[in-house]
């Protein structure tokens, strides 16, 4: 099951504070088909998970969704969230261990 480290914890939480979304929303992936027949990770800030995702909740209690092919491919991963070459925070998909 995907982990979620404490820091992509706060920055879900403060996303979903900033967009106005209640604390049963959380961050949503979803796989997604890009116009080159390539299948892509879609995040989304939702405001509550769409039926039939699997909810992950952080011992922080931010929320994140996966949809089903999503949860698979995100079984052994960790959600972390690192700074890009600018210095802005960005959330990262790592392999778990």
């Amino acid at each position: 099951m995907l982990a979620v480290t404490e820091a992509a914890a706060e920055a879900i939480s403060a996303l979903t504070a900033q967009g106005g979304i209640q604390q049963e929303g959380g961050l949503r992936f979803a796989m997604q088909n890009e116009a080159d027949s390539q299948t892509a990770l879609a995040l989304t800030v939702a405001p509550a998970p769409a039926e039939g995702d699997q909810v992950v909740t952080a011992d922080e209690g931010a929320n994140v969704f996966l949809e089903e092919q999503a949860a698979d491919f995100l079984s052994d991963k960790v959600l972390d969230v690192q700074p890009d070459a600018e210095g802005q925070l960005t959330f990262a998909v790592l392999q778990q261990g």
